[in-house]
């Protein structure tokens, strides 16, 4: 590996690992009000956003090429990086709707997905990586 991508995939996995703790943390503890719900939602986006590209950086000191974050989940799902490449694709179209916490059926629904489906996904590739470091 050539030893900046190392260093580099290293460094965003502590921006990703501080940011996932955060959702756990957060996400673990009752959510009431729609602001609680837009911050974890939040917590999701950023999360989810580093966890693509602690992803992208890993392969690319893998020896392997991934620009976007499709490309990226589909070359970590292949290489047994992650499993369930279909739900981590369906969190990044989660991702995307992420901008719409103002409809309120929209924010329950996501926030209940990201409780049950998007944190054990982020759980996995952090203990995952965890080992890796």
């Amino acid at each position: 590996m050539d030893e900046m991508k190392d260093i580099r995939w290293k460094q965003r996995f502590e921006n990703f690992e501080k940011s996932f703790k955060l959702l756990e943390k957060y996400s673990e503890e009752p959510i009431s009000t729609e602001l609680e719900r837009a911050g974890i939602i939040q917590f999701f986006e950023t999360t989810f956003e580093l966890a693509w590209k602690v992803l992208k950086d890993y392969l690319e000191a893998e020896g392997y090429v991934a620009k976007s974050p499709r490309e990226s989940i589909k070359q970590a799902f292949q290489i047994e990086i992650i499993e369930d490449g279909h739900l981590w694709m369906d969190a990044l179209s989660k991702r995307n709707l992420t901008t719409h916490t103002y409809d309120q059926e929209l924010s329950e629904k996501l926030m209940k997905e990201i409780q049950e489906q998007f944190l054990p996904l982020l759980r996995n590739l952090y203990d995952k990586l965890l080992e890796e470091r």
